[in-house]
């Protein structure tokens, strides 16, 4: 089984892609959504960090308030790590159970957007960067989240550079036309990682 770790910055168009692969029958495995589990109310992820960050990261429903812990932690290195020493553990181990259960799948797409910051680009057989000038970032989510400049510039600038994403890439889709255009790249590195999942050292 061939693993491919796809990574990109905030607003590169991730989770499209993701979906087009999936379209093509493609597991992803989406650390995001595995994030997501691990802090629903009850979860012992979300009691840990409740307990290191204070209770007022919890809205009244007890879910986890993200803005809030945001605003917490990226602006200061120190606690960002404290929260990816909680969660990061957890969610390697749930990819690592589901790439088991895939095993048998000819590859397996696993979304991780702090691929690079995490260091685990080694840990993947290849890895895909989904890549748009910085402009474009901030433009997209603008208009998709529910943040302001300033929040979007200090998630940018705790991200991995373009230039440092773009250095560990095998390969790029480039996500800066229209849908077409994407459409007919994650067709094409379909194709070829179908080729390379019967090449035992994934490499073309």
């Amino acid at each position: 089984m061939l693993t491919v770790a796809l990574t990109g910055g905030i607003g590169c168009g991730k989770s499209t892609v993701c979906q087009l692969f999936t379209a093509r029958n493609v597991p992803v495995i989406d650390t995001d959504l595995i994030a997501h589990q691990l802090v629903k109310p009850g979860q012992p992820a979300l009691e840990e960090i409740t307990a290191a960050f204070g209770k007022d990261i919890l809205l009244d429903n007890a879910t986890l308030d993200r803005k809030a812990l945001a605003q917490k932690i990226f602006s200061a290195p120190d606690k960002r790590a404290l929260l990816e020493s909680i969660l990061h553990p957890k969610i390697r181990y749930s990819v690592e159970q589901q790439l088991i259960a895939l095993q048998n799948s000819a590859y397996v797409i696993i979304a991780v957007p702090l691929l690079i910051e995490t260091s685990q680009q080694s840990t993947y057989d290849r890895v895909l960067v989904i890549d748009c000038d910085e402009q474009l970032q901030r433009t997209r989510t603008l208009s998709r989240d529910n943040r302001n400049s300033k929040d979007i510039d200090a998630i940018m600038k705790a991200q991995a550079t373009r230039q440092q994403r773009l250095s560990y890439a095998d390969d790029v889709i480039e996500n800066s036309a229209d849908m077409t255009s994407l459409e007919d790249q994650v067709e094409q590195y379909h194709e070829k990682y179908l080729r390379l999942a019967n090449n035992k050292n994934h490499r073309i």
